[in-house]
């Protein structure tokens, strides 16, 4: 069953502790928190201080995506917030087996990203020590984009590349994803995905979360 994932970044940010309780009452296991630099994308979100103070309020999986320059200076202090499984980028500047390593060392689930114009094979050398796989369908930097279709073949071929090493990882996608796109991009091998203003923006949101649930 492909898991969705809401997104904070669509959420109401004056009242972020209802949003979250409000989220998983709904049916949520899985929160994706975008994290922006100004840097890496243009655009600022949240800090590891928002994430800390989430994180008493809810069971849910806290899904951290760093877009972000530099991870190493801030995977400790995500992980430390109370972040479940934290998400680098193989576009960072920072070594991406030393993030992976960092992860780990701080005993939570490590995941690489890939643009939309990054190839999937660029992932190829870290998968045998991946446990999560984000593959953006969107140029990362603002929610409401439209998804680019041709992103989920990515999806084939990594997991052909995981089948060939004998290994099983979740892949993620994030960008766009809506009632119209969701079945397609389940069919094209999608393990979860990030939904932001398909269910943060929908007049009801339990019935838009569960239409995108029972759509996959």
């Amino acid at each position: 069953m492909t898991i969705i994932a809401p997104s904070l970044l669509s959420a109401d940010f004056t009242k972020l502790g209802d949003e979250v309780r409000e989220i998983e009452t709904i049916g949520a296991k899985v929160l994706h928190i975008d994290i922006m630099d100004g840097h890496f994308v243009p655009n600022l979100t949240f800090g590891y201080s928002m994430v800390k103070a989430l994180r008493p309020l809810s069971q849910m999986i806290f899904d951290v995506h760093l877009m972000i320059s530099h991870p190493l200076d801030y995977i400790e202090s995500f992980a430390g917030a109370g972040s479940d499984v934290i998400t680098v980028h193989i576009e960072c500047d920072d070594d991406a087996d030393r993030c992976l390593d960092l992860i780990h060392a701080c005993g939570k689930k490590a995941g690489l990203s890939i643009k939309p114009n990054t190839p999937p094979d660029a992932l190829f050398p870290y998968l045998d020590r991946l446990d999560h796989i984000l593959v953006m369908t969107v140029e990362p930097g603002f929610g409401g984009q439209a998804m680019m279709p041709d992103c989920l073949d990515k999806i084939a071929v990594i997991k052909a590349e995981c089948a060939r090493r004998g290994r099983t990882i979740p892949v993620m996608i994030d960008g766009g994803v809506n009632a119209g796109n969701v079945q397609r991009a389940s069919q094209a091998g999608a393990d979860s995905m990030v939904a932001g203003n398909a269910v943060f923006g929908a007049p009801d949101r339990a019935a838009a979360f569960r239409t995108l649930t029972e759509q996959c």
